[in-house]
């Protein structure tokens, strides 16, 4: 994608799930926000994809929409995973948005002993919706072209063992690492993980749950395209998240 193309792309209205790029078709409810929420006009250009890496450029018309570019695929993003324990609050939703934001591709909600938040039932499957609500509205915003996946939850016990846990105080390389899991406010519990399960450290002081989310993910993105580390390793360590 050329930077001309990456400008126009932020410069368009708004950007909006179809299920077909080749010929556009927005649902009853973005058609609902396009021309009624964010009163679209005539001749506005806005940006439509299908969540699996395929966009076009579309125009505004009279209650419809027309692509006006050819589709473009955009090439696969590598493989990131963030486990973390429901926060209180909106803490969790900032938390995925941001991982939308920075591209990570896989959120798994964790459970864990010191959890806090009520995840059972009616209450963890309206937190899963809400998630995934948040990470469809923040893919709009910052023009992302494949949807994050948000599994079902997981218990500690089950989580691989090739998985980095975030534990303060710790050190660790991150050499190779694609997935960190996130602890609860209260921490983890003693002897919650197996010995052999990789630690690392997210600098030297006590994170919050939402910022050691976002610092854990900026970590995982980091060697991927569009970012200015020409020594990762270097810039990581330099910045104190490895000791």
């Amino acid at each position: 994608m050329t930077l001309q193309d990456f400008q126009r792309r932020v410069d368009a209205l708004t950007q909006m799930r179809v299920v077909d790029v080749t010929t556009p078709v927005l649902s009853k409810d973005d058609a609902h926000h396009l021309f009624k929420v964010l009163r679209a006009e005539e001749g506005e250009e806005i940006v439509v994809t299908n969540g699996k890496g395929q966009w076009a450029f579309a125009k505004v018309g009279d209650k419809v929409i027309t692509r006006t570019s050819d589709v473009v695929t955009d090439p696969e993003p590598t493989p990131t995973e963030l486990f973390i324990v429901p926060l209180k609050g909106d803490k969790s939703e900032l938390a995925v948005s941001k991982m939308v934001e920075l591209g990570v591709t896989t959120v798994t909600p964790l459970i864990s002993a010191q959890m806090t938040v009520k995840f059972k039932g009616e209450h963890r499957d309206k937190l899963l919706d809400r998630w995934r609500r948040i990470a469809e509205e923040s893919s709009g915003q910052c023009r992302r072209t494949y949807d994050i996946v948000i599994n079902e939850p997981v218990h500690v016990k089950d989580v691989d063992i090739d998985v980095a846990v975030a534990e303060p105080g710790t050190t660790g390389s991150l050499r190779g690492v694609r997935a960190i899991a996130i602890g609860p406010e209260g921490g983890w519990a003693e002897g919650e993980w197996p010995q052999d399960q990789l630690r690392i450290g997210l600098g030297s002081t006590v994170l919050r749950g939402e910022t050691a989310a976002i610092v854990a993910a900026t970590l995982l993105v980091l060697r991927g395209e569009g970012w200015a580390v020409t020594s990762y390793e270097g810039a990581v360590r330099n910045n104190g998240f490895i000791q």
